[in-house]
């Protein structure tokens, strides 16, 4: 077989088998060396939805309902625990989900329809949840502006995630939810190594991008915090207080953080980014994941999958904890969102 080599730009050059495909492809050398770079742009599928608010159980997130305006995502992170369910659409979670992506051009438009229905219970909404609503196709589509326009219209709370600074395009829209307390951002921060965030999160904003975009949504009054997710042993685990400490000093008033998922294809996908990175240390994340995920390098229970077991797991838990604490950073309660204004456009209102 032929191993792909990186690709600049990219999280993988690999596309591995679709786990649902009746029939798998194999490069291999026929002996015809050619120099020739391989390059691969990026290609936006349109998509008309038929519903856009997706539900879950999952006692792990602290919301029960989302909205993901695109499939896959362009920041091409190696770790991102979304890029197997670009295999349901017969795509591969390697290098398609990065370059493959599906745009839900209709999506606005469906909310509004959810949202107006008779029997709709009013609950934030997060944005982003798996993959992210500020990635670059965002510049040209706009359906993340368009989806905010529709909750500020209808007064619903809504949380963001993201690692792209573009959110500070929608800070008009953001301002006026804030001041009517339905707007939370996330802003997940995983480095301030620009040499790491090139190979691990290589399209996505950099280091100081994000920290500006922390900074600028806090003086305009937008509550904001920061997710250090995933933290990945002997990668950058080592820079959890420097990170909440830099965010922190950019006006964060809230943090989380998550360890390093690695469900299905996913796992293989970051055991050759590893190889094709940091080959001599690969062997000692891989064991230090294991250790944290009893043995296996993923662990899918509720409870543990996000935060992970054992006494590394447990020791980078004692870590944020202490640092949270010194930082003086609030607790998710402090920062709760207002579901009681929630009134669709042209209802009328309650006499009491």
């Amino acid at each position: 077989m032929i191993p792909p080599a990186p690709q600049k730009g990219r999280g993988t050059a690999h596309n591995p088998h679709n786990r649902f495909a009746p029939s798998q492809s194999v490069a291999l050398d026929d002996g015809w060396h050619q120099e020739v770079p391989v390059t691969q742009g990026t290609e936006v599928r349109i998509e008309r939805a038929k519903s856009i608010i997706a539900r879950n159980t999952s006692p792990d997130l602290p919301f029960d309902r989302s909205i993901n305006p695109y499939r896959g995502c362009e920041h091409g992170c190696i770790y991102c625990y979304a890029r197997p369910s670009h295999a349901y659409w017969d795509l591969s979670p390697g290098l398609d989900f990065e370059t493959k992506l599906i745009a839900k051009t209709n999506a606005a438009e469906v909310l509004e329809q959810q949202l107006s229905k008779p029997g709709y219970v009013c609950a934030p909404i997060n944005l982003g949840a798996n993959t992210d609503p500020y990635q670059p196709i965002e510049r040209e589509h706009q359906l993340s502006r368009r989806l905010l326009d529709v909750l500020l219209r209808f007064r619903h709370p809504v949380t963001i995630v993201t690692k792209g600074s573009l959110v500070l395009r929608d800070l008009d829209l953001l301002s006026e939810l804030a001041s009517q307390r339905l707007v939370r951002v996330m802003i997940s921060l995983t480095t301030l190594d620009d040499g790491l965030k090139r190979v691990l999160e290589p399209r996505a904003a950099a280091p100081t991008a994000r920290l500006r975009a922390i900074r600028v949504l806090r003086e305009a009054g937008v509550p904001v915090g920061v997710l250090c997710s995933p933290m990945i042993p002997m990668i950058n685990d080592s820079e959890l207080e420097r990170l909440l400490d830099a965010a922190h000093d950019a006006g964060a008033q809230s943090a989380a953080y998550m360890m390093l998922r690695l469900p299905l294809e996913v796992a293989p996908l970051f055991e050759q980014w590893l190889q094709d990175h940091y080959p001599q240390r690969a062997s000692h994340v891989l064991s230090l994941i294991r250790q944290s995920r009893g043995g296996e390098l993923y662990d899918s229970r509720f409870g543990s999958r996000m935060r992970g077991e054992g006494v590394f797991a447990e020791l980078l838990e004692q870590r944020f904890r202490k640092a949270s604490r010194r930082l003086g950073f609030a607790g998710r309660e402090a920062l709760a969102l207002d579901c009681t204004a929630f009134a669709p456009p042209g209802e009328q209102l309650a006499l009491f």
